[in-house]
């Protein structure tokens, strides 16, 4: 592994199984009367969230805390950056109280890659969301998810999800989940389609390890996974579409569309869901939907990043179950 996590594509594959199955072993700490490990005992993880976030803020703090790590939560209103503070200075500030990683989400696309290259600091960067560029640690929680839920499929292919297609449908301009999820699937050997209308389809997508298509209804009955990417009105600034009706009619999932997917397929949203619009409440509230699930095993995930990045070098319990008998 690196020394930090700014992009998908900055993963290879064994990098990218390497967190996978470290995760899949601290997983079964829920099993577990208490959850904690005390593997990061003595180190401070630093959440530094520019923008407003509920299910990676809480996921990474809890994350943390699971693994005895003190964390500081640092949020941009109430603080010094709303009175004109620069990131550098934050950085610095951080840095001095002993700051063993910054897990950063800021609105601005390459906020943690200056952050990781500037030398303002020197523990490690994890990139918790930037702009419309990356979400690594979405990316790696979805194909995760893939993972466990299409261990029985039908195409027998294990815990593996070389050959298996998955489908991203929506926003995929403004979407830094799709981004990370293209490059870390394709990394891991998936088949990746996108399907959007034309507006929502990013320039220089004929670069990316990918296919594109503009018809769900072509695309949908031969998917091992769907994932459902949320309309972001509030990035838009133009007229993307017609109408929202309209929007859901072409590219949105529901029931008849569910019911023409392969029997183990599944849907995945990465959250908040406009209910009605990319996706119904049928859908949503579906067995076959993995929202929730993405949700818990995002802790899993990213207790896994914050061990690796922190100097684990074996299993994360094996080294624990040592700790603990000193």
């Amino acid at each position: 592994m690196k020394r930090h996590l700014i992009s998908a594509a900055d993963l290879s594959r064994d990098d990218a199984v390497l967190i996978l199955d470290t995760a899949e072993e601290l997983a079964r700490l829920a099993d577990r009367p208490i959850k904690k490990l005390p593997t990061l005992r003595g180190r401070t993880v630093v959440n530094l969230f520019f923008e407003d976030s509920t299910r990676t803020r809480i996921s990474f703090e809890a994350a943390a805390k699971r693994l005895s790590a003190d964390v500081i939560n640092f949020s941009a209103k109430g603080s010094s950056v709303s009175k004109g503070e620069s990131l550098k200075d934050t950085a610095l500030t951080l840095e001095a109280m002993g700051a063993d990683a910054v897990v950063i989400r800021h609105h601005a696309s390459g906020a943690p890659h200056r952050l990781a290259t500037s030398g303002w600091i020197n523990g490690a960067v994890v990139n918790a969301g930037d702009g419309t560029h990356e979400h690594p640690t979405q990316a790696l929680l979805d194909a995760f998810t893939m993972r466990r839920r299409l261990a029985s499929g039908a195409s027998g292919a294990g815990q593996d999800l070389a050959g298996r297609r998955i489908t991203i449908v929506g926003d995929v301009l403004h979407s830094r989940v799709a981004r990370s999820n293209v490059h870390l699937l394709s990394t891991l050997g998936a088949e990746v389609t996108l399907v959007a209308p034309p507006t929502l389809v990013p320039f220089g997508v004929e670069s990316w390890p990918c296919e594109v298509s503009y018809d769900l209804d072509a695309v949908v009955g031969k998917t091992d996974a769907v994932m459902m990417l949320r309309v972001q009105r509030e990035r838009m600034n133009a007229a993307f579409f017609p109408t929202e009706r309209e929007y859901a009619r072409r590219y949105g999932l529901d029931g008849d569309r569910m019911a023409r997917m392969p029997e183990h397929a599944i849907v995945m949203h990465p959250g908040p869901m406009n209910r009605g619009m990319e996706i119904t409440a049928e859908v949503a509230d579906s067995d076959r939907c993995t929202a929730v699930e993405q949700v818990a095993n995002g802790v899993s995930i990213r207790m896994a990043v914050l061990y690796l990045l922190l100097g684990g070098n074996e299993s994360a319990v094996a080294a624990a179950r040592t700790e603990e008998s000193k």
